[in-house]
Parts: structure tokens; sequence; C-alpha cells
């Protein structure tokens, strides 16, 4: 069975603490804070191996965490960061995390950073100064990112044979190919799409046996719909059509069926390059089928070449496999920027990476109850950092407060010392006066 869809949860790895510590030796007096800094956690990464196929491997586990990073210690000794985790996928993988982003991992080697390790607190040796001198506090490591991704296969064919359920695909592959797809006379036999490899004395390409699409696949209608989205990467459709098909259907109306499907799923698909094959020729007197193929080639316009094609007798196959050879382009590899620019003689421009600002809105709100709510990433994250039960520490948070504002934005919406003033889930007491 083929596992096209997975749904896991990933964590990076937790900052290492600071460490509080004063440095203490023979014959030195009041040596000085020496706490070192904790480390970075490790991130989740998402790697493109070819050597995977599917999702499989995400049935079996859905969360992975990656290592937290080493705590700070005394003599400006700084935690050791945690390893990422490295998360394989096969190459297709549509990525979509927490936020929305989407990336497509295609080439082996890719990589996709799907949730970032936290940062690792500073050590009390960053907090002395003139006037303090012995900070006895340092910061805490930041918990890393988390949360549910998706994953979707779209398999990298070159070729994707679409029709009708029963029109003949998986004979049709089977012919051209060394694939063994499961071959019956019923309908929907084919449950999963078949991948099979077309060689030449020069190249390979790939043809994907996609499972039979019925009127109203496009909005969830019989088995097709699941994998019409590995349609979406082939550079070239084959429509399988029976020439006399066995259940009296029209031939016309079965063409216009499968169209009309995948211009409703993907406008793009109804872009891409056509070959109609007219199959199963063996059941009907090839004089007859000669003249099916030039009906259909009038029908379809001399953009889409027509062919007739028994996998029975093999009558046509040979014909088909060497189109397709000629009509997929061979894919070459886009230069980086600086080898296309020496190639050009042309000189890169001076650039720079910018990031973007992390966010430093807050809002306050007072609640029924008469507390103060103040929430905003910043400011939630300065209380994750420090333990306000420290009276240091709590002295240097409500300082770091009254310098973005958030103690004038208390008085402005009637705030008086001895309120009570939530931050990130932490009471904390304030007194702008002192």
């Amino acid at each position: 069975m083929l596992y096209d869809k997975a749904r896991i949860h990933v964590q990076g790895g937790a900052g290492g603490s600071g460490c509080m510590s004063f440095r203490r030796e023979a014959h030195v007096p009041r040596g000085g804070p020496d706490g070192g800094d904790g480390g970075r956690g490790g991130a989740i990464v998402l790697l493109c191996d070819d050597s995977l196929r599917d999702l499989q491997s995400f049935k079996r586990k859905a969360h992975y965490k990656a290592p937290r990073a080493g705590h700070g210690q005394g003599a400006l000794r700084h935690g050791a960061s945690g390893d990422d985790l490295i998360v394989r996928v096969p190459p297709g993988t549509q990525v979509t995390l927490a936020d929305g982003t989407e990336y497509d991992l295609v080439t082996p080697g890719q990589r996709v950073v799907a949730a970032r390790g936290g940062l690792g607190g500073r050590g009390n040796k960053h907090f002395a100064s003139p006037t303090r001198q012995a900070p006895r506090f340092s910061e805490r490591g930041l918990p890393g990112d988390e949360g549910w991704i998706d994953l979707r296969l779209k398999l990298l064919a070159d070729v994707g044979l679409i029709g009708l359920p029963n029109a003949g695909k998986s004979s049709l592959l089977a012919r051209m190919t060394r694939a063994a797809p499961k071959i019956g006379s019923y309908p929907f036999t084919t449950l999963e799409p078949v991948l099979g490899t077309l060689d030449a004395s020069d190249r390979q390409l790939i043809v994907a046996d996609i499972p039979g699409l019925i009127e109203g696949a496009s909005e969830g209608h019989g088995l097709g719909h699941e994998f019409l989205a590995h349609v979406e990467r082939t550079r070239l459709l084959v429509h399988v059509l029976e020439l006399a098909p066995l259940d009296g259907s029209d031939p016309v109306d079965n063409h216009r069926v499968i169209e009309a499907e995948l211009a409703s799923y993907d406008q793009r698909l109804a872009r891409l390059p056509r070959v109609l094959v007219l199959s199963k020729a063996d059941l009907m007197p090839a004089e007859d089928a000669e003249a099916a193929r030039e009906l259909w080639a009038e029908h379809v316009g001399e953009d889409v070449p027509v062919l007739v094609t028994s996998s029975a007798t093999g009558h046509g196959v040979d014909d088909l496999s060497e189109l397709l050879l000629r009509s997929v382009p061979v894919e070459k590899p886009a230069p980086a920027a600086a080898e296309a620019a020496a190639a050009d003689g042309v000189a890169l421009a001076e650039h720079r990476t910018f990031k973007p600002a992390a966010d430093r809105g807050f809002t306050v709100e007072r609640a029924d109850d008469g507390t103060f709510r103040v929430t905003g990433p910043r400011v939630e994250r300065l209380m994750l950092r420090f333990d306000v039960e420290n009276e240091e520490a709590a002295a240097h948070v409500e300082h770091r407060l009254d310098r973005m504002g958030v103690l004038r934005a208390l008085e402005e919406n009637g705030f008086a010392p001895g309120d009570d003033v939530e931050i990130g889930g932490v009471l904390v007491d304030l007194d702008p006066g002192e």
C-alpha cells in the first residue's frame, strides 16, 4: 500500500539555562560572576532522501523531539548545543508547517527546518554592571518550537497514465515497462499509483499508472480523487481510452469526463501536453481502429497525437514508447547564480540578507476580576527567561518592562500599585513608583 499522507508532531529541543556562579579561588577575594551560557536546543530538520519511496515510516511514529541543550556552568563554561534531529522524507514530499508555510522537497539533499530549537539563557556574567557587580540571577533557556505539520507525497513521474477505470492503463504500463501492476477485468483493479521505468539507450522515463477516475473525482467521488495530486508533477499525460467500451458507454463522453475532472481539480493539468491512446485495438478490425483514430485526431486537434494500441498483441506500444521519449524534454539542472554569472561575464552585485524583526507590540487589557493582562511575544518571552521569585531577577524584569513601555501602558489603563498583573500566565508584583 502506498502511504502518501502523514501528519506528525515536531518539537525543537529546549535551550539550556544560564548558570549563576561566582569565581572562587584561593587568594582571589570577590572573584566576580563567572556563570556560563546555556546552549541552543536542537532543531527538527526534514531531509529529502532518494532512498525512500513513501511516507510509511510515519505511520509507526508520529512524534519527533530534538535533544535539548546543555546548561551553562561555572568558570564561564557554556552548555553544549543540542544536535539537530534529521527526519528523512522521500522526494516529492510537500510539507505544510503549522503556520501554513509550504515547502516542496523534490531534490535529494534539500532541507527544511520544521521546528527550531530554543535559545539558550545567559549566565550571570552578562548582567554584571558597575552598579550591580554581583548579580545573583541568570536567564533560563527557551522552549523549542512545536506543532503538527502535514506531509503529502506527490510522485515524481515524467508521464502519467489517466483514464476511466478498466481503460487498460495497467496493461499498457506492464507492456511498456517492467512494472507488474495488478491487472483484472473489473473496475478499480488499481487501488494505488504504480510506477514503471521506460528504458532507452540514453535516458529513462518514470511512468505512473494513476487509479481510474470517474465523474466527480475532483469533488471526492470514487477512488481516483485521492491520487489526483500525483498527476500534478508529471510533464505529460497519456489519456488511455477504450476504442469500444464493453459497458456500451460513449467513448466521446468518457473522454470529456476525464478532461473535465482534471480541469476542475487544477487548471494547470488542463494545460499539460497530452497523448491520446486508443486501447484494446485487438477487440475490433484493424480498419475500424484506424478509422476511429482519424476521427479522434480531428476531434482533439493536431496538438494531441493519437495512437492505437493493444497491450495483448503489443501493437502500437513501441510507437508510443518512442513518442514519449521524444516528447518529454530532458531537464537540465539549473546552474547556480554564481556559475551562471561567471559564464555570462557578469559580476554579481553586493547583496545583504535581512531578517524580519521580532514583533515588538503588546496589548494591555483589564479582566472582569480587575486583573491586568499583558500579552505579546516579547513580554511573554521575557517572563519565560527569568524566575520572578528571585528579587534581583524580578527587579531586572520590571526594569525591562519599563523600557519596553509596559508600565506606562498599564498606568494609562488605570493601573495602581498593588493591582494584579498577569504576563504569560505569571502574576507579577509591579510598583512603577519605586
